[in-house]
């Protein structure tokens, strides 16, 4: 996985409280935000992320970039309390983009998940220019619309998904309807949660969570097992952390070993001799014995 720092953008406006998934909108959104921050973590442990609500009377940072999912788990809970109002996505945006700006560690990929389950205000306008800045930030914007998937919901993510992906693949909208399944189960098979190019989200304008790509290296349909195909991919990444910290281990291993053997001009004389005197050639002593 590559080295990243994500902001997660969480829905808690009024419509987070519909019940048509389990539990809840924002429950199921809550589920899927800890299986991302496990995804991102455990896939390179030098990535963080951060945690931002765009419900209320405003977009709220609830976590910055961390590692440590307490703080997640505590930004989430504290949110629960104050679902209301509509979301303010484009300021959300905007917000989490100035979080990651801020990162301490410029070689993480600088990457926004945002949940959305409500109407979105914006004009399709708005969105395209904030797309064209996301871009010129070299930010990806990854959208989960979940909830309300009206025609014209669709139609300003898409938009704003053509503005910023350009011919890159690095921006995701996936689109995940209610069903029996789980919202983090269903969005375990996207290329949000498998990385560029594993899954292929196929199936309707826009991305809708579909079937894996025929290139997917574990020989399993991420659509039909999504969670082996996960714990397959992070067992994958894990062996190879392993591996390369052995073959760091090992290389400094040699590089201690060869040091030692190095021995310094005149080391090779003791300091003393066998009697406990200073050391030096009987030949030496004998010259000044006879000086």
């Amino acid at each position: 996985m590559p080295l990243e720092a994500v902001m997660i953008v969480v829905d808690n406006s009024e419509s987070s409280r519909n019940g048509d998934y389990t539990p809840s909108r924002y429950d199921a959104q809550s589920d899927a935000v800890n299986i991302i921050f496990q995804n991102v973590v455990q896939g390179n442990p030098e990535s963080s992320v951060g945690l931002m609500s765009m419900g209320g009377k405003g977009p709220e940072v609830l976590a910055t970039l961390t590692t440590d999912q307490g703080k997640i788990l505590e930004g989430l809970h504290q949110t629960k309390k104050k679902i209301r109002g509509s979301a303010h996505l484009s300021t959300g945006i905007q917000i989490a983009s100035l979080a990651l700006k801020h990162r301490q560690n410029k070689s993480q990929r600088a990457r926004t998940i945002v949940f959305v389950c409500s109407p979105i205000e914006e004009s399709e306008r708005e969105l395209v220019v904030l797309a064209k800045k996301m871009k010129k930030f070299s930010i990806s914007v990854d959208f989960v619309l979940f909830g309300d998937m009206d025609e014209e919901n669709q139609a300003k993510l898409e938009a704003f998904n053509r503005e910023i992906k350009g011919t890159t693949d690095s921006s995701h909208l996936v689109i995940i309807p209610p069903s029996s399944k789980l919202l983090s189960d269903q969005l375990i098979s996207t290329p949000i949660m498998l990385g560029e190019g594993a899954a292929a989200a196929a199936g309707g304008a826009g991305g809708e969570a579909g079937a894996a790509s025929e290139d997917f290296p574990f020989g399993v349909d991420p659509s039909a097992d999504p969670e082996l195909a996960l714990a397959l991919r992070m067992s994958m990444e894990e062996e190879k952390a392993r591996q390369e910290k052995r073959a760091r281990d090992e290389a400094e291993a040699a590089q201690k070993a060869s040091l030692e053997t190095v021995k310094e001009e005149g080391e090779s004389a003791p300091l003393l001799d066998k009697d406990g005197q200073p050391g030096g050639s009987k030949k030496d002593d004998d010259k000044m014995d006879t000086s």
